[in-house]
């Protein structure tokens, strides 16, 4: 294996600085970058480029300013790269507890809350799932945040099934198979018609709840996620 490897294979999209954004309040002052412009920037980075390219002169460089910018916000590189696993956590992590955790009359239902976290990239980075994933092969403190992570999230998958009746045994079983099943359905870059996938919604549900999937569940679940007037990035 390389040692600084392609950490994803979506296309770069241009970065949007808060100095550039005309729905915030111009920076006033010496301020030309905030902090979250330098986690913007780094996390770009880490995604397209691996975390050996995360350097504090060239990420400077790219914004246009000089380092002493950057230890106005962060005390060392390493503090960039642990606020950068701070933010990996809450987007990708909390993201799946928080959709798991949401009411629903029927378990397919509450699958379809796990499935928006996978579809909706402003919800569950998956670029940044695998580039810290990536990242974790060569740190050990790295991949033992990767482990915690798989453990809160399969519990909360694990949850999810039995708040619908599963036996403890059930549910943690259901839950591997439909979170594991996730991770690498993106990992392998799976790509297939919109029209094939929704169509298989249905199956997928019955599949991994072992319960009839209701037709108005799967119907706004399709309706939501496959339609492009409602949903942009597909």
């Amino acid at each position: 294996m390389t040692t600084s490897p392609p950490a994803s294979t979506r296309p770069a999209v241009p970065l949007l600085l808060r100095r550039d954004d005309p729905d915030k309040d111009p920076l006033v002052g010496h301020i030309k970058v905030t902090r979250e412009d330098w986690l913007l920037l780094a996390r770009d980075t880490l995604v397209h480029h691996g975390v050996g390219e995360v350097k504090v002169l060239a990420l400077a460089t790219r914004l246009g300013v000089s380092r002493s910018s950057f230890y106005g916000y962060f005390k060392s590189r390493g503090h960039l790269l642990d606020a950068l696993l701070a933010d990996w956590e809450t987007r990708n992590t909390q993201s799946i507890i928080t959709y798991c955790a949401k009411p629903t009359e029927t378990i397919c239902a509450a699958v379809c809350n796990f499935f928006r976290c996978f579809v909706r990239s402003d919800v569950f980075d998956q670029g940044l799932d695998f580039a810290v994933r990536e990242w974790s092969r060569r740190e050990e403190d790295v991949r033992t945040r990767i482990d915690e992570a798989d453990r809160l999230r399969l519990a909360a998958v694990t949850a999810m099934f039995a708040r619908h009746g599963y036996s403890a045994g059930d549910a943690d079983v259901r839950a591997r198979i439909l979170y594991f099943m996730q991770l690498g359905y993106h990992a392998l870059e799976v790509t297939e018609p919109m029209t094939e996938r929704a169509a298989r919604v249905r199956g997928y549900l019955h599949g991994f709840t072992g319960r009839p999937a209701q037709t108005d569940v799967v119907d706004q679940f399709v309706t939501e996620v496959f339609e492009p007037s409602n949903n942009p990035e597909r």
